[in-house]
């Protein structure tokens, strides 16, 4: 008897390849990479074609080429959103937790498997489209390569803070267990909150919006620190600690409420 149930046994790794199988046969989250893809390598290319070489504004040249990270945070939020409050849309996540009783495994599979796509998906796509613009940019003031000082670390700083959005996006859906109410909770947290903060007149929350999500993000994308912005290793580490907080809310709010 022992032996004939070990092989419908719930572990780790099997949740895990479950959940990158329901990753993987969605047809939004073959569009969303793609599409996240190519807004991100066109409009650098065409920021740098357009680009005058006038010089006005002194805007770093990685954060100029990756513009386009703007699309990619909210295309990745919402994958996110859908890898969890998607499944509570759609009534899937009662068949989930039933086959996962201890829910928590399903959390951690999740953020994982988003986290391993969203990471050399969005590497990958900075290491293309840094070149591709350089093409245009070549003899303006914001020519460089991968050798210059900073290049390399905010290309690679912002896939990192790309795929830390994307998992925390993960969590709000799995807090809030709708997809309009979470993305509208993301886009407030990332990009509309800081900005209603930072018109406020005191020091400490200047000081504090600089470590948002979506600010410290800016922070990894620039080559060369910014005055006013946190360094990009305080930035990393806020992002992580946002996600990771969020994440915890998520599991308390798993493991209390009823699907």
């Amino acid at each position: 008897m022992t032996t004939a149930t070990l092989p419908y046994r719930v572990t780790p790794a099997r949740v895990l390849r479950s959940e990158w199988h329901k990753f993987w046969t969605l047809r939004s989250t073959w569009i969303t990479l793609v599409v996240t893809s190519v807004l991100t390598a066109a409009m650098g290319a065409g920021l740098g074609a357009a680009y005058d070489g006038s010089g006005e504004g002194g805007m770093d040249t990685v954060m100029f080429v990756l513009l386009g990270t703007q699309f990619a945070t909210i295309n990745l939020g919402v994958l996110g959103i859908l890898a969890t409050a998607g499944e509570y849309s759609t009534g899937q996540i009662r068949a989930t937790m039933t086959a996962v009783p201890r829910r928590l495994p399903v959390l951690w599979s999740k953020a994982a498997v988003l986290a391993a796509v969203t990471l050399p998906l969005t590497l990958a796509t900075n290491l293309l489209t840094f070149p591709l613009a350089q093409i245009f940019l070549s003899g303006t003031d914001l020519a460089a390569s991968f050798g210059d000082p900073g290049v390399l670390r905010a290309l690679a700083g912002n896939a990192a803070g790309l795929t830390l959005l994307a998992v925390l996006a993960l969590g709000i859906g799995a807090v809030l267990r709708s997809v309009p109410t979470a993305i509208g909770a993301f886009i407030g947290i990332v990009m509309i909150l800081p900005e209603i903060l930072a018109m406020l007149p005191y020091t400490f929350t200047e000081d504090a919006v600089r470590y948002f999500p979506g600010k410290a993000l800016e922070a990894l994308t620039t080559a060369q620190p910014m005055p006013g912005t946190a360094t990009p290793g305080a930035a990393l580490l806020a992002m992580t600690l946002w996600t990771a907080a969020v994440l915890a809310l998520a599991a308390v709010v798993l493991r209390r409420r009823d699907v």
